[in-house]
């Protein structure tokens, strides 16, 4: 029968340790603190104003060079300019009464035809019913470049058709155009009152839950400042300030409650405002800047991925990251020495400490997984096996129009395409494709060469219609549309762009020196989620190399990052079947606001993965440093294990529910991809308080006892040593 191990053994002090970086730096921070609030201030104002000076650019145009779609869009661009031009599509309906009846749209036409950067506006293509019409109109330059404002002139120009009682709306590629940007304030808002309720109840005084959050939102509001004066050069996602927001808000927020926390329990045990900053910048701080640098490592691994769309993305939230990290370790200090004793002023209830003692509930339940590990262990991961289950049927693809709220122009335009009926129109309409013949050395067959793709083409399944081949105007190409029986984010679609790149065109130009490809929108984003797909690996091992070998060197163990970064990817594969379950197999997504399931969008997993990693690997962190610290003065690891969870059990709790608010305020977001990675980063943020940090952390290094610090000596004098 196991013993039960003695959690009540005091702890004997460990021995004076030499003065770090950190201790001096928090130490200057905490004696000079209205110089360090007056910089950041400073700061905060400069980033801000050079945000607006620097004018941020923020796109989704991605270019995927070397792939088939791109290859075709450039050869229509070299043999036949205009036809493979961006373009979008005008719809007019009526309700009572055939729309060509009407000389106003004519008018509108017209009108559009004459707009900046309009090459052409076509002959509009009428509905059997004629209740609906469109045009399709082209620009010179790639329409999601032309910017919000443009609305206006594209308004102003069907001014006639609307004064007719028409409905005019927009779609194709003018859909990034005429979404407004998603105004994600009320989001912030939401969040940071979800946060502020969570550290009132964490700390019980008013002035202690304030100074976390204003700390934050200082170092935020400058790494969103920086992020936009770096936009100003490099071209971001729109998403791109989002997600920097979200995370900078939930890790500035964390950081700086783990610092709060320690700094209250030094005044607690007698130590002055001064020596309690600086002794919590080496201790607290340490782990604050560990933790940021994994989550940097993480996000700045996106690159290894070789899509600079994606790898941007990592990098603007690594900028706030940076600025939050720093400021932790400089404003906080500097914040909380200036506050001093006063911080339990205006208190709700009686200041608590880190932890009541060795006999509190930490140290009891830590007691109990002790003498029961294996049925701990098989509990925590069995309910991980289970969430991670929908994982496994996880489908790529992208949001397209049909998912945009009820009652904006870009879904109204694109259910009234689906919803007509007649030669364009249908579902497939809205995800037209251009098929391109390169025809090479075989230029005299080009009439047969028609003749046989034509008849191929028709004959493929999932195939509505498909247009006559044309010759370019220099004859090198033969180009024609074809119009797929589903929609932009459907299976078959993504199915049906993969039979006429690997099998139809192949087939029907066999023996022949010509080849086929498959441009457009919608075969750019299959070619886009193939890409990610393929790519996905490298960025799992170049993240996973990267952290294994950072907390190697941190906390000089094997089996310790081993058993993170197994844990860490158990997380990752629950937050990815959460996610599948929600958006794509529709479970409870009314509740977001979504009306239909929808695929995964391609490159969510690859950002989650990098972002849930990092995140997850914060409260690892934190709870190994206070393991570290206890067994590094005692050997003992069954105490070490206990201490250090009945140390960071409450902190953390509350760091984990500040960070699933502020996620969870984003699902109200209007833009599907936000939600995404809002439900999915809260997910994960509560199985890593929870099951892996209640159970799994503790219950597997009990099982391990005195391995989980095993070092091979060789690689003990061959890693650097990390001082604070």
């Amino acid at each position: 029968m196991r013993a039960q191990p003695d959690l009540e053994t005091p702890i004997s002090p460990a021995p004076e340790q030499p003065v770090g970086r950190l201790t001096r730096l928090g130490g200057w921070c905490a004696r000079h603190p209205v110089v360090v609030i007056a910089c950041w201030l400073l700061a905060l104002a400069a980033a801000l104003a050079g945000r607006h000076v620097a004018a941020p650019v923020f796109s989704d145009q991605v270019t995927l060079r070397g792939t088939q779609s791109s290859t075709g869009a450039d050869l229509l661009a070299a043999h036949s300019p205009g036809a493979g031009s961006s373009s979008g599509r005008v719809v007019f309906h009526s309700d009572t009464e055939a729309v060509m009846s009407r000389p106003s749209v004519s008018r509108s036409v017209s009108g559009l035809g004459k707009l900046p950067h309009v090459t052409s506006a076509s002959t509009l293509v009428v509905s059997e019913d004629g209740h609906t019409a469109y045009t399709t109109v082209r620009f010179d330059v790639q329409a999601k470049t032309l910017g919000h404002d443009y609305t206006g002139q594209l308004d102003r120009a069907t001014e006639p058709a609307r004064d007719a009682h028409l409905q005019v709306s927009y779609g194709g590629d003018l859909d990034p155009v005429t979404r407004q940007p998603a105004n994600d304030r009320l989001s912030e808002l939401v969040g940071i009152a979800a946060a502020l309720l969570v550290l009132l109840l964490a700390f019980g005084s008013i002035l202690a839950a304030l100074l976390p959050l204003i700390t934050a939102l200082i170092a935020v509001g400058t790494g969103i400042g920086v992020v936009g004066i770096v936009a100003g050069t490099v071209s971001f996602a729109t998403a791109a300030p989002t997600l920097a927001t979200m995370i900078g808000l939930g890790v500035g927020i964390d950081y700086a409650l783990f610092l709060t926390t320690r700094f209250r329990q030094d005044l607690i045990d007698g130590h002055g405002p001064v020596t309690a900053a600086a002794r919590t910048t080496a201790g607290s701080g340490r782990a604050v800047l560990v933790a940021g640098i994994t989550v940097v490592v993480a996000m700045l691994g996106l690159y290894a991925c070789g899509l600079s769309f994606i790898g941007k993305l990592g990098l603007a939230a690594s900028i706030a990251v940076v600025i939050t990290a720093t400021a932790a370790v400089t404003l906080v200090p500097a914040a909380l020495s200036l506050t001093g004793r006063r911080i339990d002023r205006f208190a709700l209830r009686r200041p608590v400490a880190e932890t009541s003692g060795d006999r509190d509930g930490w140290h009891r339940y830590a007691a109990r997984v002790a003498r029961h590990p294996w049925r701990y262990l098989a509990a925590g991961t069995a309910v991980l096996a289970l969430l991670a289950v929908p994982a496994l049927s996880m489908r790529l693809g992208h949001v397209d129009a049909s998912a945009d709220p009820s009652g904006t122009t870009s879904r109204t335009a694109y259910d009234l395409v689906a919803d007509a009926t007649g030669p364009g129109f249908g579902p497939g309409a809205n995800a037209p494709l251009a098929v391109v013949i390169d025809l090479g050395a075989d230029r005299t067959r080009a009439s047969s060469l028609a003749t046989t793709v034509q008849q191929a083409l028709h004959n493929t399944p999932d195939v509505a219609d498909a247009t006559s081949l044309r010759p370019s105007p220099d004859g090198r190409l033969l180009t024609a549309t074809v119009t797929p029986a589903h929609g932009p984010q459907d299976e078959t679609t993504s199915s049906l762009v993969t039979t006429l790149v690997d099998h139809t065109l192949p087939d029907a130009l066999r023996g022949t020196t010509a080849r086929g490809y498959v441009t457009g929108t919608t075969a750019a984003q299959v070619d886009f989620r193939d890409t990610v797909r393929q790519r996905l690996p490298v960025i799992i091992a170049t993240v996973l190399a990267a952290a294994f070998l950072l907390l190697m060197t941190v906390f000089r163990s094997l089996v310790i990052p081993l058993k993170a970064v197994l844990l860490n990817l158990a997380t990752t594969a629950a937050s990815y079947g959460v996610l599948t379950a929600v958006f794509q197999w529709g479970w409870g997504s009314s509740l977001l606001g979504l009306h239909e399931p929808v695929p995964i969008e391609s490159y969510v997993p690859m950002m989650m993965f990098a972002i849930v990693f990092g995140l997850s690997m914060d409260y690892e962190i934190f709870l190994l440093s206070r393991i570290a610290d206890v067994w590094h003065t005692t050997a003992d690891n069954t105490r070490s294990v206990g201490t250090g969870l009945a140390a960071t059990g409450r902190v953390i709790s509350s760091a984990a529910l500040i960070m699933t608010a502020v996620f969870l305020s984003f699902t109200a977001s209007p833009t599907v991809v936000v939600k995404m990675l809002a439900l999915g980063l809260a997910v994960s943020v509560v199985l890593d308080a929870t099951l892996v940090r209640l159970v799994l952390v503790p219950s597997s290094m009990f099982l391990l006892g005195r391995a989980n610090w095993w070092l091979p000596a060789w690689l003990e004098r061959r890693l650097p040593h990390l001082h604070a």
